[in-house]
């Protein structure tokens, strides 16, 4: 037998880096590539008289600039349209996807669906280009790119949990799950850019960067860890469908830990047969624990997502009404106890993009946090529903006094980001792989990619209301956006409170309990 270049412990832990390192860059250019449509929204309906006369000299002068279909009163209902034609295909696709994840190579899979994610978001920057001005062609380029994107979430969450136990799982995935908010920030940047002077190239250039991570994706990613018995026998599997079976009885592959182990799992005749199936949706759902959190990740996604889609549009609109109500009674000689002109009335779309990156600046240390202290405590359900009892009152304390001044704007965005963004991020990464590999499926780690489907795809549903539903309201005054985002945050809370009453009696020792979550 040759000896193995590498030790099999060193070479593990750098493909587990690698693994690691390089879903955290495919998962961020998902989101690079979904921030855009919320930068762009202020630039398709800007404030057009603040541009002076209308060099075409058409009747309505306060419309001038803004970019058809976009330029009537009902503007904001039409980018809801365009946010949740995206959000449903999305929520409808990833239901669907997990099953797919579970049966194709998740290399394939992933590379395929960041190509596509890719070419849909070129096209929607392309309309500009194409001077195309209708809304159908908007939403269907939407519709399609939010089935494509569901590749991705369940992929990288099953390469996750393949390589990573549960030890520091909270911890880990807690950083790993940065990835969400550095896509938003580096889409918010790199979309800032060019949202005033062609608006098309921010959708453009993210296409191009999420493709050139598809490419890289399928030349490296390594989806599991070769020595598991059920990872080897599903990659020998795939090389038997693509060569005579009767052949492939050695070692093959750069990945080979030793002669015995690859023989094994290639040779035996039974092994195969031993292998556990996929479990079926019902399944998942009987898994304990599963439908509380998926029900939870509905309305705090709902949160995340309205923020995700219209927070840049609210710091233009509302630093624009602060600053004419502000002016009007300056004019009116009345006594200011603030500043004539709010800060937020200066900014533009580039710089309320800007400012917005720091909502998930504060997303990525909640993340961090949450999965820190439930590694601590190991009680997932209890870190979320605390974080969520304390983010309903801060978002109220935002909308009143966020936009009193410009340190305070930036100490409200990440307070609220971490508040809002940490149990998003702690369900999302490791509660959906501790209930994945949870121990009632006795072994059967198939259950990853469907188990975080469903939760993801539940709480994509949220993510389609919530900026619909903002849409829909903010006609109506952004105060009832927020009271809407604050109940959303208190029945999230309340949905978890029969596992956090379980942990806690754990905690007494009434009930045995296992990192975040209860056997019923």
């Amino acid at each position: 037998v040759p000896p193995t270049l590498t030790p099999p412990l060193a070479l593990s832990r750098r493909y587990r880096g690698l693994t690691l390192v390089l879903t955290f860059l495919c998962y961020t250019s998902y989101h690079l590539s979904r921030k855009p449509i919320s930068i762009v929204k202020s630039q398709l309906h800007p404030n057009c008289s603040a541009l002076g006369p209308n060099p075409h000299n058409d009747s309505n002068s306060s419309t001038w600039c803004s970019w058809a279909p976009f330029d009537g009163d009902n503007y904001k209902e039409l980018f809801g349209a365009l946010d949740n034609a995206f959000l449903v295909a999305y929520a409808i696709g990833m239901f669907i996807s997990g099953i797919f994840g579970e049966r194709l190579p998740l290399r394939y899979y992933l590379s395929g669906g960041m190509v596509l994610s890719g070419l849909f978001t070129a096209l929607f920057g392309l309309g500009y280009f194409w001077d195309i001005h209708v809304l159908w062609y908007f939403i269907v380029v939407q519709v399609c790119n939010g089935l494509v994107q569901t590749t991705g979430w369940p992929s990288v969450v099953a390469c996750i949990g393949n390589w990573f136990g549960k030890g520091k799982r909270g911890l880990i995935m807690g950083i790993w799950n940065s990835h969400t908010s550095v896509g938003n920030i580096l889409g918010s940047l790199i979309a800032g850019v060019w949202v005033s002077s062609a608006w098309g190239l921010s959708f453009i250039v993210p296409s191009i960067i999420i493709t050139t991570m598809g490419i890289i994706c399928f030349f490296f990613l390594v989806e599991c860890e070769w020595h598991d018995p059920g990872c080897s026998r599903r990659l020998a599997e795939r090389r038997d469908h693509e060569k005579d079976p009767e052949t492939v009885t050695s070692n093959e592959g750069p990945l080979r830990v030793s002669s015995q182990s690859s023989v094994d799992c290639s040779n035996s005749p039974e092994e195969p047969t031993e292998e556990p199936e996929a479990i079926s949706f019902l399944g998942a759902l009987r898994i304990p624990g599963v439908v509380e959190f998926s029900l939870c990740l509905l309305f705090a996604k709902l949160v995340s997502y309205t923020f995700l889609y219209w927070l840049p549009l609210y710091i233009v609109n509302v630093g624009e009404f602060l600053g004419t109500v502000r002016r009007e009674r300056a004019w009116q000689g009345e006594h200011l106890l603030t500043p004539p002109l709010s800060l937020a009335a200066h900014f533009g779309a580039k710089e309320a993009g800007d400012l917005s990156t720091l909502f998930d600046v504060g997303g990525i240390l909640g993340g961090i946090f949450a999965g820190l202290i439930s590694d601590y405590t190991g009680g997932r359900a209890t870190t979320c529903c605390v974080m969520l009892v304390v983010a309903a009152p801060m978002l109220f304390l935002y909308n009143h006094i966020g936009q009193n001044g410009i340190g305070t704007s930036i100490a409200m965005l990440i307070v609220c980001g971490a508040l809002v963004n940490g149990p998003y991020a702690l369900i999302t990464t490791a509660v959906s792989a501790d209930l994945g590999t949870h121990e009632s499926l006795k072994g059967n780690a198939k259950a990853l990619s469907t188990v975080t489907a469903i939760i993801d795809g539940t709480g994509s549903i949220g993510a389609a209301l919530g900026p619909l539903l903002a849409g829909l309201i903010s006609p109506t005054g952004w105060n009832n956006v927020f009271y809407m985002l604050i109940a959303a945050d208190v029945l999230a809370c309340l949905l978890l409170a029969r596992v956090v009453v379980k942990e806690v009696r754990g905690w007494c020792g009434c009930i045995a309990r296992k990192r975040g979550y209860v056997r019923t």
